[in-house]
């Protein structure tokens, strides 16, 4: 079916990020659609097994009184769903429409399905960044090793008894090592090249980063050095208290180019029975796992916590459909969320993902400023940001290009207040 009638913007994905996306679009008037390639909403979400969760509380991913359960992938289904039941948004979602192509022309967008093709002025690009699981090629020979992706663990049961290996540095991997003390595993080798930034904890690992602190130093004027190195003494501090020094990462850390993920209370009351390798990975021969340190290491599984590469392969534009990776597509943004190739499309994912805020927070802000712009009450054409913008500062960067929705000093007490008064049992609210 050819869809002739031509909208004001079309989203591509329903993950949390489109669905907002689309909340803004509809509320400000435009004529919008968003295409899912599944029968039902939730994007990554929908796919993720039952033990994935997310990597803060759940009072910092919900906003306003949308209902939340917990932290765990069902709950945060249930939550994207819950946007879409509250705003009445289903009439303008289409299911089982993956986008085979989305090409720009003289006056805007043509959007290429199997069930047919929507012209619209704007594009929404929300397909996220975690789109294609890695897993590195590498030598196998008579393999006798099973060997998944974090995302194709379904079962963490299936580790009890079993000699696990586990490879990253990152998020995926620490809740991997986790689950393999968790689940009764016989063995953990970790097998790392490089190591995110975590920050210790004993308590739940949704307790162990507070989001509503780095927001309160942000709006009252703290200095990024002033907060780097408070932080940097903290991290310090609680390595050497956990007693993981020796996996402290080699560079300071930054809180504008680097990540911070609570650290794991099993994985650190079990660091001591942890088999740790720094490098990779070179070939699985028989059950033996093969290492560029020269260690040979026995083992039933080989979970991959190497994370996600971005797929931009949809867009028929040189420059950006190659991209794999989410810093990548950021350098090609203007405002952080405008194509710096073609003004009529917008990136979610670069300027939200990979930092250190709330998900849905940070796509509302992005959501209203594009609506915003659409309309044309707002100019988002600042020169390009190659740093990670978090939580309040994000706000801070739209309101300079948005005063629409940021009126003139009354924009940053209302956030003042927020950061300064909003109790942490409450969530915050919907933009």
């Amino acid at each position: 079916m050819q869809h002739t009638g031509k909208l004001d913007v079309v989203i591509v994905g329903g993950g949390i990020g489109g669905v907002i996306a689309l909340k803004y679009a509809v509320d400000s008037g435009l004529d919008a659609v968003l295409l899912e390639r599944r029968e039902r909403v939730g994007g990554l979400w929908r796919d993720l097994p039952a033990w994935q969760d997310i990597q803060f509380r759940k009072e910092d991913w919900t906003l306003g009184d949308l209902p939340i359960d917990g932290e765990d992938q069902a709950s945060i289904l249930r939550n994207i769903e819950a946007w879409v039941e509250r705003f009445q948004l289903a009439p303008f979602i289409k299911t089982d429409a993956e986008v085979a192509s989305a090409r720009p022309c003289q006056d805007g967008w043509v959007v290429t399905t199997r069930g047919g093709a929507y012209r619209s002025r704007y594009l929404i690009a929300a397909t996220g960044g975690h789109n294609r699981p890695v897993v590195p090629e590498i030598e196998r020979s008579g393999s006798r090793v099973r060997e998944c992706h974090s995302s194709e663990l379904r079962d963490p049961r299936e580790l009890a008894g079993r000699r696990v290996v586990v490879v990253g540095g990152g998020a995926s991997a620490f809740d991997l090592v986790d689950l393999g003390f968790a689940n009764g595993a016989a063995c953990v080798t970790w097998v790392y090249r490089s190591l995110k930034w975590m920050r210790p904890t004993r308590r739940s690992k949704y307790a162990g980063t507070d989001m509503r602190l780095l927001a309160r130093q942000q709006m009252i004027g703290t200095p990024i050095g002033t907060i780097n190195r408070l932080l940097n003494k903290d991290l310090a501090s609680r390595y050497e208290k956990a007693g993981m020094r020796d996996i402290l990462p080699r560079a300071a850390f930054d809180i504008e180019t680097d990540q911070l993920v609570p650290g794991r209370p099993g994985m650190i009351r079990n660091f001591a029975r942890i088999a740790r390798h720094c490098g990779e990975v070179r070939a699985v021969r028989g059950n033996l796992v093969e290492l560029t340190d020269g260690a040979r290491v026995q083992a039933d599984l080989v979970l991959w916590g190497t994370g996600y590469s971005t797929d931009l392969s949809y867009l028929a534009m040189p420059g950006l459909s190659q991209l794999t990776d989410l810093r990548q597509a950021a350098k090609h943004c203007r405002s952080i969320f405008r194509s710096a190739h073609d003004g009529r499309l917008f990136l979610l994912a670069p300027g939200v993902l990979e930092t250190n805020t709330s998900t849905p927070w940070a796509y509302a802000h992005a959501a209203r400023s594009i609506a915003s712009h659409i309309k044309g009450r707002a100019n988002l054409d600042a020169s390009p940001k190659f740093k990670m913008t978090n939580h309040f500062d994000l706000a801070k960067a739209l309101a300079r290009v948005d005063r629409a929705n940021y009126p003139f000093a009354l924009w940053y007490l209302r956030y003042l207040c927020l950061a300064m008064f909003q109790p942490r049992s409450k969530p915050m609210p919907v933009p």
